[in-house]
């Protein structure tokens, strides 16, 4: 009697292992599924401008998708840092690539984000008709230079040529006009409603083609040093979320940047037909000595304290790692 009970025994224990194993193993797979089938998402935002190139290529190859499959990548066109920052706010954006002016006066007015990488270093340059104006100094109050908004990367270089010029940064501040940089082009060319455009490849190459057009400051000689001009900016939630998609931005961006230096007339095609250029006329612009793409960042000091000088902003940071993520992954 013992015997069979013993036999009973050994047959629920046998049952018991065979149902345990059997539980694990089918929850071992829901999780292995789930992780495949996991779902990444990514918003970035672009300005306009051949500054932002290696964002199109990630885009035209289909970079962040290689990087890291399934992923969902969103890309916005936005006018302004502006509208980036509002677009942040309202959680319908991740990454947006801007200057370096406003990002900093968006952090010191309290947004939640930091650096994750540069982008370019281009020629920026003030470009007028008018043939009374020579230099800063021929401007007179009847006068009207585009920018994309204050705060701008234009604006803070126009500020610090202002300063060593008249010992104030904002002389002409009274005669300055919001633009985005394709209608300050508009304008400028159908000499009406302004005087001067302060802009960028590929704006400021078209405009100096036009007979009349030259240009009175360059953005160097205001800075008095090499900056980068566009770098990338993501929130403090979606770096901290989402580690996978946001290595595989910096992957991708930085496979962007070589592929255009190792490639330039693959790049020029790309980019032709997404910006409806000329081949040749986009390669003459990537090959320019002074267009230069890189993840590397310059000037952020110099911006930061220049600014807090002019009252832009309050708050100088004390180092890199207060307005920089130190995660590069790329390298």
């Amino acid at each position: 009697m013992q015997h069979i009970k013993y036999d009973r025994f050994l047959k629920v224990l046998l049952l018991l292992n065979v149902l345990i194993i059997l539980f694990l193993s089918l929850t071992g797979c829901s999780k292995s599924e789930s992780k495949s089938e996991q779902k990444y998402k990514i918003s970035i935002a672009q300005q306009y401008g051949l500054a932002y190139a290696p964002l199109q290529i990630v885009k035209e190859l289909k970079l962040l998708e290689k990087n890291l499959p399934g992923v969902e990548v969103t890309w916005k066109q936005l006018a302004n840092t502006a509208a980036i920052r509002e677009a942040m706010l309202a959680g319908d954006l991740d990454v947006g690539f801007m200057a370096i002016p406003p990002f900093l006066i968006g952090r010191d007015k309290g947004m939640e984000w930091k650096i994750a990488c540069g982008l370019s270093s281009c020629p920026v340059g003030l470009v007028t008709n008018k043939d009374s104006i020579e230099s800063l100094s021929d401007f007179t109050d009847a006068d009207r230079i585009a920018l994309p908004q204050p705060g701008s990367i234009q604006h803070i270089l126009l500020a610090m040529a202002c300063e060593k010029l008249f010992k104030d940064p904002h002389k002409l501040d009274n005669i300055l006009v919001t633009m985005a940089h394709p209608d300050g082009m508009n304008a400028l060319l159908a000499g009406s409603a302004v005087t001067a455009h302060f802009t960028t490849l590929p704006y400021l190459s078209k405009e100096l083609e036009v007979k009349g057009m030259r240009e009175i400051l360059d953005g160097k000689e205001a800075m008095g040093e090499e900056f980068t001009f566009i770098v990338g900016v993501t929130t403090y939630k979606f770096h901290d979320d989402n580690q996978d998609v946001y290595n595989a931005l910096l992957k991708s961006l930085n496979e962007a940047v070589i592929y255009m230096r190792d490639n330039p007339e693959d790049t020029a095609s790309i980019l032709a037909e997404a910006y409806e250029m000329q081949q040749s006329e986009v390669l003459k612009y990537l090959t320019n000595k002074d267009m230069i793409y890189s993840l590397d960042v310059n000037g952020l000091d110099t911006f930061a304290r220049f600014m807090q000088k002019i009252g832009y902003i309050e708050n100088v940071p004390l180092e890199a790692k207060d307005i920089m993520w130190e995660d590069n992954p790329y390298e």
